[in-house]
């Protein structure tokens, strides 16, 4: 079974619901791209009328972790996944709605094989920039996965 946007944001729901109900969902995903969205609203906004920095981490970490999922899925392996670092730069406030998009998929692809042939733990940093409707940069976060076979 294939995971879509719809099984994803449901997963969220249930087993993330801060980042459900403030407004995060998957847009789409492949075997080489996620794209999650925020919408800028009342209860995901800062004291400075815009969105709060944590909801774009979510959003933006959801991007790449969803499709680190999705090639785990895939793989027919158990392997786990965490986050091990993470690193973000912001430039502009974020207004409207955000539209986060990670396009590491072959990063992942490599980390996996090598962890299925190795046996040992692979880390890979996945990168996901966060634009507003005008294509504006208005964040950039990096993640340090770490996968490694149960």
């Amino acid at each position: 079974m294939k995971l879509s946007p719809s099984k994803i944001n449901t997963f969220l729901l249930f087993k993330l619901p801060s980042a459900y109900f403030t407004g995060v969902r998957v847009k789409s995903i492949s075997e080489t791209t996620c794209v999650t969205s925020a919408k800028h609203r009342w209860i995901n906004q800062n004291p400075f009328k815009s969105m709060f920095w944590a909801v774009q981490g979510m959003a933006a970490e959801l991007s790449t972790g969803a499709m680190v999922m999705a090639k785990i899925k895939g793989s027919n392996k158990n392997i786990s996944m965490l986050v091990a670092n993470n690193k973000a730069t912001f430039s502009k406030k974020a207004r409207g709605r955000i539209t986060f998009t990670c396009a590491d998929g072959t990063l992942v692809d490599e980390a996996i094989g090598k962890t299925i042939f190795s046996g040992e733990g692979q880390t890979v940093w996945m990168k996901s920039e966060g634009k507003d409707a005008a294509g504006d940069v208005v964040s950039v976060f990096e993640f340090e996965w770490t996968l490694k076979v149960k």
